[in-house]
């Protein structure tokens, strides 16, 4: 199973959410996909992505998690040992969302989401101090991204499968370019031209 987990002021909606869900359905593995809507607090969204997770073995579990949503993947990956990919993964969100205090739209057009002060004690909560087997993860990041200095996340995954992207942005627009990588760090098998499709 591969569980995915959106950023911040995201939803399961998300382009890149979506292209992970088109790719597995193209090899006959839709239903390994899983990507639950995050609440805005930390604490809930962290209790959530655990629930979510448990309910897969975790050496058949796969987490990718973009941006804030990379933050919790880390604490989720070193909880339960499974792998992640993380995609231009917020480093320091703790610091970063101070400025982001306060009533926000929602993303899916509902009713606006507050960020509380609190939440920022949430997040510190769940840091990861150093990563007990950097080969369980890969990091995708951005050197053009506008949110997150790609330094920041490259010193913080030293070790790690890494796939530094020359420009793109934060939101990985060109994402698609990078995903056969991504799931085959995954366990996602590909078909090669006149096999069949196969999966892991």
């Amino acid at each position: 199973m591969i569980l995915y987990l959106h950023g911040f002021l995201s939803s399961p909606a998300s382009v890149k959410a979506q292209q992970v869900r088109a790719a597995l359905a193209s090899v006959g593995r839709e239903a390994d996909f899983l990507c639950p809507p995050l609440p805005t607090s930390p604490r809930a969204a962290a209790e959530i992505a655990l629930a979510s997770a448990l309910l897969e073995e975790p050496r058949q579990l796969s987490l990718i998690g973009s941006s804030l949503g990379g933050y919790y993947a880390t604490w989720l990956a070193e909880r339960l040992g499974c792998r992640a990919v993380l995609l231009n993964p917020a480093v320091r969100p703790y610091e970063d969302l101070r400025a982001y205090l306060g009533w926000h739209p929602h993303p899916s057009g509902g009713r606006p989401v507050q960020v509380r002060p609190e939440y920022l004690d949430e997040l510190r909560a769940l840091e990861v101090p150093s990563l007990t087997n950097p080969q369980r993860y890969m990091l995708v990041a951005a050197t053009g991204d506008e949110v997150i200095d790609y330094r920041q996340m490259v010193a913080r995954y030293a070790g790690c499968a890494m796939r530094v992207i020359a420009g793109s942005n934060h939101a990985l627009t060109d994402f698609a370019q990078y995903l056969p990588e991504v799931l085959s760090f995954c366990g996602v098998s590909w078909p090669t031209p006149g096999s069949d499709k196969a999966s892991c």
